[in-house]
Parts: C-alpha cells; structure tokens; sequence
C-alpha cells in the first residue's frame, strides 16, 4: 500500500476515556501530502460498513422467509378447520348472499327521505321552486318504494332505482342549498316534532289496548249466545249436573271459580282435571252472571270436567248481597261513582281518553269481581277452598296446596315484590293518614289469581268484616284507586302466607320477557295484565299454554270460528 496507518499505541492508551482515539500517520517516504491516506482510510471503513449491511440484509431474509412458512404452515392448518359449507354462504359472488344488516337499504332510504324534508324546506323558503318540486315528488317515490318495509327483502323492486334518482337530487340540493347551522336546526325541530309524536301514539295505544282488554271477541260472544240458546231448550230435568253430594264435602278439593267468559273457564278447568292425580276428589264451584248463567251450564253439561264434580251458580240469585250488606254495591249505586262511570263530558279524543282509562274498566263493576271477599259466606260448609281466577292455566297437580301449613294465616299466595316494586305504597295512598298510621309502605305485595283461603281462620278473624271496613271509608277513592288487589293487601294485612314461587308466574298477559323455563315449571301460569290469551293482542309465545286446553274440532267451536 502507498499508506502505512500506524496507531499509536500509547496515544491510544492515555487518550481512552476521550470521545475519540487521535490517529496518528506516518509521513509517506515519497513526500505526497495526507489527503490520499484519509480517503484511503474512508474506503476501508465503507467497506466494512457495506459487508456488515449485507450480513445484516441476508439475516433478515433468511428470518423473514421462516417466519413466512410458519404463517403459511399455520394457515393451511387453519383452513383444514373451516366448513366449506358456511364459507359458500358468505360468498359476495352468490346471487342468495345474506347481507349481515338485512335491513340496511331501507334504513338508507329513510334516511334518504328526512334529508329531502330538510331540503324541501330550504328549497320553498329560498324561492326555488324546481328544486322544492323535484324533492318533493322524490319524496313520493320513495315512500312508495319503502311502503311499509322491514328488511331489504321487503323493498319494492323499484327501490334500487328510487335510491340512486334520490341521491341525485339530495347531491344537487346539498350543492345549492347546505347551510350547516339551517340544516341541524331543521333536524333538530324534526326530532322535537317525532318525540310529540310519539308521546301522541303512546296514549292512543295505552287507550286502544284497555279498549281492547275491556270488549269480548265476537266468536265467544257467539260461542255464549248459542250455547245459552240450546240451554233453554233442555227440559229442565236435564239441566242438572251429577254428584251433587260433593259439593259440601270438605275432605275434598274445592275451587272457586268467578268469571263471565266461558271459553276461560273451560281452559281453567279443563286445564286443572287433565293434570290431577285423583280427577274424581275435585270439586268445582263456578259462579256467573246472569247474561252467561245459561251458556256455562250447556259448556260443561256438553263437556264434563270427567270424574271431577262441578256446580254453576248465578250471583244475581244470591240475595244477602245486597246494597244494605255490600259497601261496594251501595257505592255503585251513589251518584258519585255513577258519575265517575258515565258522566257525559267524555274525552274526545283518544290521547285524552287514556287517563285513568284502567281504572273504568267495566269488570270493577260487577260483584263477580268482589266475591272473593265472601267465600265463607258462599261455601259455608267448606274449611279450606282454592281461588283461581279465569286468566290462568293449570300445569301441575294442585292437591299439595292442602297440605300447606299456612301457621295460623288466613291466605296462602306468592309474594311478588322486588327491590322497590310491587311493595304496598305502589297501591295504597300513603298520605292518607289511615294508611300511614296502619301499614308499612315497604310492606311486600302478594298475587291474587291462585290463593288458597282457610275458611276457618277467614271466620275466626271476620275477615269479611275488615274489608267492609276499608271499603267503606274508600267511598271517595282516597285510599285507592279501584279493583280488588288494594282492598285485599289491607284486609289480609299479616295475615298472608308466602308460598313457593313456583306454584304462580304471573306477567304473561304484559311481560314479554319472562324466563320459558320459569313458565314451564310453574303450577299456575297467570296471564294478568291487558294480553289475554283470547284477545288478538295477546302474546303469541305465550298463546300455546292456554290453546293447549281448547278442542278446536268442537262443534259450538268450529261454530263460531274460534281458530287457534
């Protein structure tokens, strides 16, 4: 080399803690000057530098190319586990491909239309008519397109088409009229507009639904004219019921039944015999108004509950319930509840209508509805008896209820409260100072609709005679509002045995959401609330409980057009 690079050791030496090692070169004997031995130098480090690099670059690919097979290795094993089957379903090639958000052209189409509102708006108060016109008849097309569609499936098959028209004119309209601040004032009045709305909808259907709850479907209005029709034609011999002697014979199981529908008392019935271990020791007591007397004697004198005894009584034939000995019946008959009832300034239209709607429904009216207050008055005879009104469906075998010790109490029911529901101040007027000083509001609320009543403690406690006392001094509705539930938390006030909730689920008649298993392992299913299972606007999941216990195939049925 024409270089010869010495290092000088001991400099090297005494300089090493410094931030760099001086190098020191020797003069070249043919007396050229230093600047060739620092280039020289230069090439010999970059050398170095580009063979490190190389090194470095070769490592990385012979890594990268490993770690390459192991995803490609992993990835073929992956594919092994995956059903080719459900990859061709999600294929974007196939003509049946399901769209994950099955309803999204048509929320785009909505979406769509409450923009060309907003621009219809702008367009009519800014004097271009055109446009306002053209929004306005997209607007049309669209809803007609849209129709009352769900899902995509739905859409009219001109709606791709209506689509991209309004998405034109919406890109035309955004050009000439946008105005951020206009446009989200105008959204905002639209949202204000729609939550009226939909506060207006809310009553009218809170009216429509207690409507509905209120009124009898003409097929059983049909089923009880023509069964009362051919009752009063039976010779009056025939009009009698077997086994007569059962009806006061208290080591059986006795039930009492009040109802004015006879389709559910069939079912209450029907449902009861068919899950009983000893059909023969059940005896059914049955009370009805005169209106239905007829039509619920031919039901069970044509379909007998089998073995099980049964007894149909009229409560318009029962009378010490009168006036002078009911509080209810002389309060209906003051001017005030009549007033309350069929005053004249009826709301005119539906959203006004809904207020306390519930509370006028026509069953607080009929003593049908009170008679559980005097079951020791009806049943002399009897020591203990079963409540079970005519919205429930029997599962199971109900004798274990006989056996329960209710310790003293006069009612047996299942306990409904929670956290903060259900508890007595939700019924009861608590700034009434007969109810604060008598009850606590925390107290918990029980089931009516499946109670078994031990008529020995109900006499021993006059039990009847408490609740003519809260009913009387209730005549202004200033402890309660109205119905049955209130009046029984306060007269059987700790004197209510909690039972085991699976002998009543209650909640199917308004609860949507209530556990399937819960219903199918309860005794009782209750449909309480405004869906009864006979009604239109009944629950369908829930239907099948109760259409279970009715022949179809009836002739008095099949008749009248009762369809499941």
């Amino acid at each position: 080399m024409n270089t010869n690079l010495v290092v000088d050791d001991k400099a090297k030496t005494q300089n090493s803690s410094a931030e760099h090692v001086p190098l020191i070169y020797k003069a070249p004997k043919d007396g050229s000057d230093g600047h060739q031995v620092d280039t020289a130098a230069k090439i010999a480090r970059r050398k170095l530098r580009e063979i490190r690099r190389e090194k470095r670059a070769m490592d990385l690919v012979r890594k990268d190319d490993e770690a390459l097979v192991k995803l490609e290795n992993a990835a073929i094993e992956r594919s092994k586990a995956v059903d080719s089957a459900v990859l061709g379903k999600y294929s974007i090639w196939r003509k049946e491909n399901e769209n994950e958000n099955s309803d999204s052209t048509v929320r785009l189409m909505r979406d769509q239309i409450i923009m060309a509102r907003v621009y219809s708006v702008l367009a009519k108060s800014k004097n271009k008519h055109g446009l306002y016109q053209e929004l306005q008849s997209r607007i049309k097309e669209s809803h007609r397109a849209v129709g009352e569609a769900t899902a995509d499936a739905d859409l009219h098959r001109s709606a791709p088409d209506r689509m991209r028209a309004m998405g034109q004119v919406l890109t035309k309209a955004r050009e000439e009229l946008y105005d951020c601040k206009v446009i989200s004032q105008r959204l905002r009045a639209m949202l204000q507009s729609a939550d009226e709305q939909v506060r207006s909808l809310k009553k009218q259907s809170t009216f429509l639904s207690q409507l509905a709850a209120k009124t009898i479907p003409n097929s059983i209005h049909c089923l009880s004219m023509r069964l009362t029709i051919d009752y009063y034609l039976l010779p009056v011999e025939k009009r009698k019921f077997p086994r007569s002697e059962n009806l006061e014979n208290p080591e059986l199981y006795h039930y009492a039944l009040f109802s004015d529908n006879v389709l559910a008392a069939s079912v209450v019935v029907n449902s009861t015999i068919m899950n009983a271990k000893e059909p023969e020791k059940h005896v059914f007591h049955l009370v009805t108004d005169k209106l239905n007397f007829g039509a619920m004697n031919m039901w069970f004198l044509l379909n007998p509950p089998g073995k099980a005894t049964i007894h149909v009584e009229n409560v318009d034939e029962f009378k010490w319930l009168n006036s002078s000995y009911c509080p209810v019946l002389r309060q209906l008959e003051s001017a005030a509840m009549k007033e309350f009832y069929f005053k004249a300034d009826r709301p005119t239209t539906l959203s006004a209508g809904s207020s306390n709607l519930k509370y006028r429904n026509p069953k607080y009216l009929s003593m049908l509805n009170h008679l559980r207050f005097y079951l020791p008055e009806i049943y002399p005879k009897l020591d203990k008896i079963l409540f079970l009104d005519d919205d429930i469906v029997v599962q199971k075998d109900l004798t274990g209820l006989w056996d329960v010790d209710l310790n003293g109490m006069v009612n047996g029911a299942v306990f409904t409260c929670g956290e903060s529901f259900h508890r007595f101040d939700k019924y009861l007027n608590f700034s009434n100072p007969h109810i604060a000083r008598n009850f606590d509001p925390n107290a918990c609320g029980w089931a009516y609709g499946m109670n078994i009543f031990d008529l020995k403690q109900w006499k021993n406690k006059d039990i009847t005679g408490i609740y003519h006392k809260w009913q009387t001094m209730n005549e202004d509705r200033v402890l309660w509002k109205l119905g049955t539930l209130p009046p029984g938390l306060m007269t059987f006030y700790k004197l209510t045995h909690p039972l085991d909730k699976s002998w009543h689920v209650l909640g199917l008649g308004y609860n949507p959401s209530i556990d399937r298993s819960e219903i199918d392992n309860a005794a009782v299913a209750h449909y309480n609330g405004n869906m009864k299972p006979w009604l239109e606007l009944a629950m369908t999941k829930y239907r099948p409980y109760w259409t279970r216990y009715i022949k179809y195939d009836h002739p008095y049925i099949r008749g009248c057009n009762l369809s499941e």
